[in-house]
């Protein structure tokens, strides 16, 4: 959420001013700003700040009594909105080699190409971690460039160059970088940490006790995390003026318009049985369904989704153009206000789509169509505001409470009961 951070006022000096490591998990939700994952600012300067820049770089900066003593920022760019990055950042300026002080590593891999690479003097104290100083994470110090993302497994290693092995390593089935949820760390030395374990817990677990505070906004938990990667809306796949929230789990269409948008997982196959559910929060125009999932960086105007959809809309109706069928008018079925809850249920192997509001079913169909193609979860809004859950457990920045539900496999949190054998769309879910 926007305007969120943690923070932490560090009173000891570190174990090493000039040896650390940050490893952290990250999820980016919002391109095109400049995001702060980490910084501490005083006297008029960011003692050290570690920030995604509006163009998807990287970049580590630091600077002393107004002169940049340290900048780096990476050639590459990263704009992945559906899973996590490993980001791991290792200093160490008793290095003799320059090259060798600040070392950057995205999952498991370091990064050698660099557009700014101004490193540190040799036995230069770093001041990220500085005592006399606040530490946030979530922003970059001095009340700007605030993360719209989700966060992980935060460590902070003080006095020793950590490997990026220690965090992760490769999945032997499918190649891919994934997390240690136990990382063995010998030492976290003074000023160490490791926060955002499995949820939004601000106590440090490293065992060291130097825990944190919300320093600001909602600190929402969530079950996405990176070993299992939860479907959001997409902010690749929208109309340009449809805004997204809340970790891409709210679309908003803030004029009298349509505005379509796309999520980030999209069922293929035959295989499977998955339920989400939606919240109408405000306006009244919501469409609850699937689409076709073809094609690339799809949902730009509205008459592309036309055509593609089985949809439960707030009339009432029933739109069903993606089986080739016409839709069922306007009041047919029961309509829906603000603060009614949708469910959606989309049964892959049998070609089965049921409807749910509030907890009740409305409406069932089963059409080969729903079976064969390639189907996504989406909508179509008009001056609204939905807030989604595909079992990340809230909606908006409110976490489900009392009596919940789970889906197959014990996969999700949902506010009502999924039908039986229906899970969550989840990497999991999905068995990825």
């Amino acid at each position: 959420m926007a305007n969120t951070y943690i923070s932490r006022s560090i009173s000891a000096s570190p174990t090493n001013p000039d040896k650390f490591t940050i490893s952290m998990w990250v999820k980016r939700c919002k391109l095109g700003a400049e995001q702060s994952l980490m910084g501490q600012y005083a006297s008029s300067n960011f003692r050290g700040k570690l920030s995604f820049l509006s163009d998807d770089r990287i970049e580590y900066i630091q600077k002393n009594d107004g002169n940049t003593t340290a900048n780096l920022i990476t050639t590459r760019k990263f704009g992945d909105t559906f899973g996590y990055y490993h980001l791991l950042v290792q200093f160490d300026t008793s290095q003799g080699t320059d090259s060798n002080r600040i070392k950057i590593y995205i999952n498991g891999t370091q990064e050698t190409a660099f557009d700014t690479s101004s490193y540190p003097a040799q036995n230069l104290d770093m001041r990220l971690n500085q005592a006399s100083g606040t530490l946030c994470i979530g922003q970059d110090g001095n009340g700007g460039n605030y993360c719209d993302l989700i966060l992980s497994h935060v460590h902070l290693v003080d006095g020793a160059t950590e490997a990026p092995t220690v965090f992760g390593e490769t999945d032997n089935t499918t190649g891919e970088w994934k997390i240690k949820p136990s990382p063995t760390i010998s030492e976290y030395g003074d000023d160490g940490f490791f926060v955002l374990k499995d949820g939004n817990s601000l106590t440090d677990q490293s065992g060291k006790g130097n825990n944190f505070t919300l320093g600001g906004g909602t600190l929402t938990k969530t079950e996405d995390c990176p070993s299992n990667v939860f479907c959001t809306m997409n902010p690749l796949d929208k109309s340009s003026s449809l805004s997204l929230s809340y970790g891409n789990n709210r679309t908003a269409s803030p004029s009298n318009s349509w505005m379509p948008c796309k999520a980030t997982l999209g069922m293929v196959g035959q295989n499977g049985k998955f339920y989400w559910e939606g919240k109408c929060e405000s306006g009244t125009n919501h469409y609850f369904g699937v689409y076709d999932a073809s094609g690339t960086i799809r949902g730009s105007s509205q008459s592309d989704m036309d055509g593609a959809r089985f949809v439960y809309t707030y009339a009432g109706s029933i739109e069903r153009t993606i089986t080739g069928q016409s839709g069922i008018g306007s009041g047919t079925y029961a309509t829906f206000v603000n603060n009614d809850y949708i469910g959606v249920a989309l049964d892959k192997e049998n070609g089965t789509i049921t409807f749910y509001k509030n907890g009740t079913q409305i409406y069932t169909e089963t059409h080969s169509s729903l079976q064969t193609k390639d189907l996504i979860p989406g909508t179509q809004a008009y001056g609204s505001d939905i807030q989604w859950n595909f079992g990340n457990g809230a909606f908006g920045n409110t976490q489900l409470t009392g009596t919940t539900y789970q889906g197959d496999g014990n996969l999700g949190i949902f506010k009502y009961q999924p039908p039986s054998g229906y899970t969550a769309l989840c990497t999991k879910g999905l068995n990825l």
